[in-house]
């Protein structure tokens, strides 16, 4: 079974949110205190393939380095970046998600931006700085299976060119 995973950092590095969707389980955010080496695998269980953007780079060595988990390891990894650059489509998630029309309710947030709505909840307590940032790890990780239909498509039309 194949699980779409992003995670948000904090400006110390430290893990923030989780964010984990597949299609028998829905989307699971661990947040702050809640995200554990034992956290993470639970939420992975029966997962064989995890799908990311970028998250060979990022996303699987910083859990790797925070946590103690080696997910490549155990798990298959699809790194959704690569096909992209296959494609000629360069940029972060949301560049891309705008070349293909993927659309997005988060406008605006981006890595920098997760990282000072973590802060303003952390030292705050702001609620609502942290809604905002669920959402946005929310679309990140349930645009993934988008993305990936598209890509999809793309390869299938070039297929039949051939």
């Amino acid at each position: 079974m194949k699980a779409y995973l992003d995670i948000e950092t904090s400006f110390d590095g430290a893990i923030t949110v989780v964010g984990l969707y597949a299609a028998d389980r829905g989307l699971i955010q661990l947040v702050g205190t809640k995200i554990s080496d034992v956290t993470v695998w639970q939420a992975l269980e029966g997962v064989d393939t995890v799908c990311t953007y970028n998250g060979s780079r990022f996303d699987l060595p910083v859990i790797r380095r925070r946590l103690g988990l080696d997910l490549r390891a155990t798990l298959q990894s699809h790194d959704l970046m690569y096909t992209c650059w296959r494609h000629r489509l360069f940029g972060g998630l949301k560049r891309v998600e705008e070349q293909l029309s993927i659309p997005r309710r988060s406008k605006g947030v981006d890595g920098i931006e997760a990282m000072r709505l973590w802060s303003r909840y952390e030292d705050g307590g702001d609620e609502e700085a942290l809604q905002v940032l669920l959402t946005y790890n929310g679309e990140d990780v349930l645009n993934l299976p988008v993305l990936e239909a598209r890509l999809v498509e793309l390869e299938s039309t070039y297929a039949r060119r051939d």
